[in-house]
């Protein structure tokens, strides 16, 4: 389970002066659900994704983890912990092949066979891609996915996503949705997905909507999607 207790970040400006990003959230995520967080562009999602990956630390407030306070623990910590995190725009890795990454994310040796199961789960053909190099070669899309076998082949119990539609096409998006439907159906894990596309927001267990730093709406889907899928304008999550 994860909990965030009063959470705060604050950053000094180019004025130096004080802005709050997060304000006084408490956030209470019960095991094995899917969650998406979604709202305004910046209004802290982003943040409060790497605050609970460990990239920054709060201002004020807790956060635990299994009812551990993992509040000031590293983002290696946390990972051993099994926190792991997908980020908007994947890393790439010159002079790393496919199968040396999944070993990687597996924390021990994986053989080919194992490799090719992780990539097949995000539906990729393994013999494709198994000894191609993480590098330009590969689309946006492909590189969402592959960042995903991560996260399955760490099989972590809290992996967290931002945005994970974000510059890739429609093709590689439909694949991903399809991704996380199986991700979802497992329930072996708990999934927490920055985003505001509706066909994710749809899968979600739960939908978190973060306006100004702060947390404006928290409930199951059926009662929030409606709401967001009115419109900006007419979405009382999103009026001032």
């Amino acid at each position: 389970m994860l909990e965030l207790k009063n959470v705060s970040f604050q950053v000094v400006d180019e004025n130096n002066v004080n802005k709050e990003i997060i304000k006084n959230i408490s956030l209470k995520i019960d095991d094995k659900k899917f969650i998406a967080i979604t709202g305004p562009n910046g209004g802290g999602k982003s943040t409060l994704a790497k605050l609970i990956v460990g990239i920054y630390e709060p201002t004020e407030g807790q956060i635990l983890f299994d009812g551990v306070d993992i509040t000031h623990m590293s983002i290696t910590d946390r990972a051993k912990m099994g926190i792991s995190f997908a980020f908007q725009s994947p890393v790439r890795f010159k002079g790393i092949k496919v199968k040396d990454l999944m070993t990687l994310a597996a924390g021990k040796e994986t053989t080919v066979a194992q490799a090719c199961e992780f990539l097949s789960e995000v539906g990729l053909c393994a013999r494709d891609y198994i000894d191609r190099d993480v590098d330009g070669s590969l689309s946006g899309g492909e590189l969402k996915r592959i960042e995903i076998a991560q996260l399955i082949a760490r099989d972590t119990k809290l992996s967290v996503l931002d945005e994970p539609e974000a510059g890739i096409d429609l093709w590689s998006f439909s694949n991903l949705i399809k991704v996380f439907e199986k991700m979802r159906a497992e329930r072996d894990r708990n999934i927490l997905i920055i985003s505001h596309q509706e066909r994710i927001l749809d899968i979600a267990d739960e939908i978190v909507v973060i306006k100004d730093g702060e947390i404006v709406a928290y409930d199951k889907k059926d009662e929030i999607l409606p709401e967001l899928l009115k419109g900006t304008a007419g979405c009382k999550f999103y009026q001032n």
